[in-house]
């Protein structure tokens, strides 16, 4: 009989993160948090600017569903008390936030609104053509969604489905940022007795020709090395492109990318171009198809390991190629 290969099922780590995401959001800027806002409000003040902003026909199609209006519709009186509330006008009608804010909509001013609950007196001045800006376009979804469905547990699932690429795109961000600091330090402790200066974001040590080799955070490739020879010019030696996902299905849209950040760095005179995964089940034949500009690809698990031939690959390179001299054994 041939062998049954055994099921396994990772933890649901990021849906537990998740979990405790949304506990604070809908405290802040979901129906939650509209709730609490209306509740330190008088309800006959709401009622008037929604008299003002909304068309009463809207008004009333809410009314005959058992719902208020500020359920669907803002009003300024709610942005003044709530600003964060922004944020679930924008998820009921599906934005994303890099969408909504990118400036395409005249939007770009209020996202400190959102983002940290401040409202600018320039923005305050701004209230009532935000809010009849919103209102048309909830106006549009009531009609899209037709009345005799909409209910409020049908508006807080269409502000949880544009919530969750939201929350899945952070989380990213996060494991990015996470791998690339995790190289990082791994590169901080090769170099270490070498070191002139550390900062987070920043290394300088001083190679076998005495000049200064700086190791730092960039926005594109993710890691740079690169020896100083004036103040103004460097000797561009490493860029290293950090994809910390961990799902193995998108390794090819990650490489991808990966590539696209070596041409610049290639066009920027970088020597060597390395793509650092966070993946173990790894093709390098694919990859180099896929990133034909990189030279050395590694894994985060093997170089965290400080240990066996990927790491002391990835280690000897380091120290080779910026001039450390090495220790005699």
């Amino acid at each position: 009989m041939s062998k049954t290969t055994p099921i396994t099922i990772p933890s649901p780590d990021l849906q537990i993160d998740f979990s405790f995401a949304l506990e604070q959001l809908r405290k802040s800027f979901l129906q939650d948090g509209l709730k609490e806002t209306v509740a330190s409000l008088s309800v006959t003040d709401i009622d008037k600017e929604l008299s003002i902003f909304v068309p009463s026909k809207f008004l009333s199609i809410l009314a005959c569903r058992g719902l208020r209006g500020e359920l669907v519709f803002p009003v300024p009186c709610l942005f003044c008390k709530n600003p964060k509330l922004l944020g679930y006008y924008r998820l009921l009608q599906g934005f994303s936030q890099k969408a909504f804010y990118s400036g395409e909509f005249g939007l770009s001013s209020f996202k400190p609104m959102e983002e940290k609950g401040s409202l600018s007196p320039d923005n305050k001045k701004k209230l009532d053509a935000l809010c009849k800006a919103l209102v048309a376009c909830s106006c549009k979804l009531i009609l899209g969604i037709s009345a005799e469905r909409i209910t409020q547990a049908l508006l807080d699932d269409l502000t949880l489905l544009t919530l969750g690429p939201q929350l899945r795109g952070s989380n990213n961000v996060k494991m990015g940022s996470a791998g690339i600091v995790r190289v990082f330090e791994v590169i901080h402790k090769i170099v270490k007795s070498r070191v002139l200066s550390s900062k987070p974001s920043k290394i300088e040590i001083k190679n076998a020709a005495g000049r200064i080799v700086q190791i730092e955070f960039s926005s594109d490739p993710d890691i740079i090395i690169r020896e100083e020879m004036t103040k103004t010019e460097f000797r561009n030696i490493i860029a290293i492109e950090i994809k910390a996902g961990t799902d193995f299905s998108n390794i090819h849209n990650r490489i991808g990318e990966a590539e696209k950040s070596h041409q610049k760095a290639r066009q920027n005179g970088y020597v060597e171009c390395w793509t650092v995964v966070n993946v173990d089940r790894f093709n390098a034949i694919m990859a180099k198809r896929e990133s034909p500009s990189t030279n050395r690809f590694y894994r985060i698990s093997e170089l965290v390991k400080a240990s066996g031939e990927e790491f002391q690959d990835f280690k000897n390179r380091i120290i080779a190629l910026t001039g450390i001299p090495q220790r005699k054994k």
